[in-house]
């Protein structure tokens, strides 16, 4: 790829020069914002959303995630219109959207008709800008908010209205090419996660001794079991913590990701604040490392381990493994299996309305008693399918990775003209050559 023959620097705090031959506008040129709002029509507006595919339609009948009691105050939105969420900026994962849909979005983002300008070349501008989050010069407050004045007062470089529609051209194919790349890794990433999630839930259910005579389980979320293996209530293996929080617990956060740990090792992981606990300390729970816990979203992802002891939301439940017959490490593994997941769903109803498992819930399945050398073999075996799975998936998702620094980096060189790609002849959208490589600007 090449560069133009001529820059002019630009003054624009995260770019420091464009082709002699763009233009650097206000975006008030292009950006008329839209302040028209549902009011008591909502109804007749599907609900819209901003997310890192675009904007999308989303289903208010189907419960899932959550919605205001009223739509009075969320603002209409007509195809074309560009949508920004100009607060939180680092935070929100797409600040910037065009929508093909008429429908309505939250009165806290911004809505703007768009004219004089190429939609598509706009939105891989900003996206772009999003990517890196560029945009941080011009953050106001705690809330890392841009005021509406100075979005619209901001500059942008623009080509002309031909160069616009060649390079939206381009980036359509090329990012189209490395998008199907993307999704073919994500396919395998998905065959080895299936057959991940397979090697756990035949291992736990039914062992990994060879030759072994089976019997019926005599429970509905077990077929055959070892015929050595026996059923046992929950209580039998697992008692209920009661301890109320003692005064140097450290406050610990429950996630489906890493399991129990400190509210400060899930800050640092994750890279972001969680909410802390600052009053009502007398009705948090104490856990003790080792106990299992059932959280507020066990019946989407199964228990908890926790590996830390310390104090927890009142809204849990512990568990005390009976050492005599529980190995942890096989048991971690059965409460995260496919089967146990179901098992556990299937308990109360109550949990399909939003309501928290309990006790009483997890005392409802009958769990496998087996003896704790062959517990440990389970595991072990288990232990190592998993590291050999998750070992192939590193390089499939380090592919992935460069593909999409690719794409990010590809789009930021076009729409600023550090690339020149006027004169390159756009191939089929549908064919395979992935035409022109693209290593960065000025290879």
């Amino acid at each position: 790829m090449k560069r133009y023959p001529a820059y002019q620097k630009t003054e624009l705090p995260w770019l420091k020069e464009v082709p002699v031959t763009w233009q650097l506008i206000r975006n008030k040129q292009f950006l008329t914002e839209r302040k028209e709002f549902v009011g008591k029509d909502a109804s007749k507006y599907p609900l819209l959303s901003l997310t890192k595919q675009g904007v999308i339609l989303r289903d208010v009948s189907s419960g899932k995630g959550k919605f205001p009691k009223e739509f009075d105050s969320y603002k209409v939105v007509e195809p074309s219109n560009a949508i920004f969420c100009l607060f939180d900026m680092d935070e929100t994962p797409r600040t910037i959207g065009i929508s093909k849909y008429r429908g309505m979005i939250t009165g806290a983002y911004d809505v703007f008709e768009l004219s004089n300008i190429n939609s598509r070349f706009f939105y891989y501008y900003y996206a772009s800008l999003d990517d890196k989050k560029d945009l941080k010069p011009l953050y106001t407050g705690l809330r890392k908010t841009i005021g509406v004045e100075t979005f619209l007062h901001a500059k942008m470089p623009v080509p002309s209205k031909e160069e616009q529609q060649q390079i939206v051209l381009y980036l359509d194919t090329k990012t189209a090419q490395i998008d199907c790349a993307i999704r073919g890794y994500e396919r395998l990433v998905a065959l080895l996660e299936e057959r991940k999630t397979a090697v756990i839930n035949e291992a736990v259910t039914k062992g990994v001794r060879r030759g072994i005579v089976t019997k019926e389980s005599g429970v509905n979320w077990l077929d055959k079991i070892p015929q050595h293996w026996e059923m046992r209530y929950a209580k039998q293996l697992f008692a209920l913590r009661r301890d109320k929080a003692r005064e140097d617990d450290e406050q610990l956060t429950s996630s489906q990701k890493y399991g129990i740990i400190s509210q400060q090792e899930f800050m640092e992981r994750e890279g972001r604040r969680v909410t802390v606990v600052l009053k009502g300390e007398d009705i948090l729970k104490h856990v003790e490392a080792g106990d299992f816990v059932i959280s507020m979203r066990s019946f989407q992802g199964g228990l908890e381990y926790s590996h830390v002891s310390g104090k927890i939301s009142s809204a849990y439940v512990m568990l005390i493994p009976n050492h005599d017959l529980v190995y942890d490490r096989y048991f971690r593994w059965l409460f995260k299996s496919e089967s146990y997941i179901r098992a556990l769903q299937g308990t109360s109803d109550l949990i399909r309305d939003g309501q928290a498992l309990r006790y009483a819930n997890f005392a409802k399945v009958y769990l496998p008693c087996i003896p704790l050398n062959e517990q440990k073999e389970i595991a072990d075996y288990i232990d190592m399918e998993v590291r050999r799975i998750d070992n192939a998936m590193i390089p499939i998702a380090k592919q992935m990775e460069l593909l999409r620094e690719r794409r990010t980096r590809l789009i930021s060189d076009v729409v600023t003209g550090q690339v020149d790609v006027c004169d390159v002849v756009v191939p089929d959208r549908e064919a395979q050559d992935d035409g022109d490589e693209y290593d960065g600007a000025g290879a």
